[in-house]
This record gives C-alpha cells, sequence and structure tokens, in this order.
C-alpha cells in the first residue's frame, strides 16, 4: 500500500517548452527578461501533474494554457528537464521556479507562471 501511495504522489512534472523568437515582440516577456542574451532561446517552464506532452498539447489547444504557450509554442525540450520527473507536488513547484531562475541566469528568456 505505502508503495502505491508514494508512486501517486510522485506524478508530478516540471517541463520547459521552447518559444518562437516572435515572443520577444511582447513587450510584457522582454519586461520579465531584462538580461536576456541575445542567440539564447525562449522558454516557458511549467510544472505539471500529467504527462508533459499532454500538457503541451492542451496549452496549445487552448484548454487552461499560458497564452505564451499557446501563440509562441513550438517544442518540448525534454533535455532541460528529464533529469527532474517524476517527483511529488511540492518538489515540482520548487522545482519549476528553481529551473525558470536557473535558465534565466544562463541568458534564456524565460516566461514562468
Amino acid at each position: 500500500m505505502a508503495l502505491s501511495r508514494r508512486t501517486r504522489a510522485h506524478h508530478y512534472s516540471v517541463y520547459v517548452v521552447e518559444l518562437s523568437d516572435a515572443v520577444w515582440n511582447e513587450a510584457r516577456f522582454r519586461r520579465a527578461n531584462p538580461d536576456y542574451v541575445l542567440g539564447k532561446p525562449f522558454v516557458y517552464v511549467g510544472m505539471t501533474g500529467v504527462d508533459p506532452d499532454v500538457r503541451f498539447d492542451k496549452h496549445k489547444a487552448g484548454i487552461q494554457s499560458n497564452r505564451f504557450v499557446r501563440d509562441y509554442g513550438l517544442r518540448l525540450l525534454p533535455h532541460l528537464y528529464e533529469m527532474y520527473n517524476p517527483m511529488p507536488y511540492d518538489g515540482a513547484r520548487d522545482m519549476e521556479v528553481e529551473l525558470a531562475i536557473g535558465l534565466r541566469e544562463a541568458g534564456y528568456g524565460v516566461w514562468q507562471a
């Protein structure tokens, strides 16, 4: 019983979506990324209780979506997040913030809701 409860508790994931360069035309996105390094990717960092592929599809379909992902999302970037998943809810919530901070410090243009 304890194993099944633990498995259920560790079904959350963080994920990173590459955004098209056109997102830089959004003043709100530019204001959130004053230290963006030219040439680095633009990304959205999120967390989910479903598979990141399913979550990305929902964003693109406008279901509980972030506007930047819906309008500018290109693809998932699993090499930036797979090593962290799965995890418990609290871990995913914290990792979403930490991952966004780390990518922003690396010069990425980041949106994290």
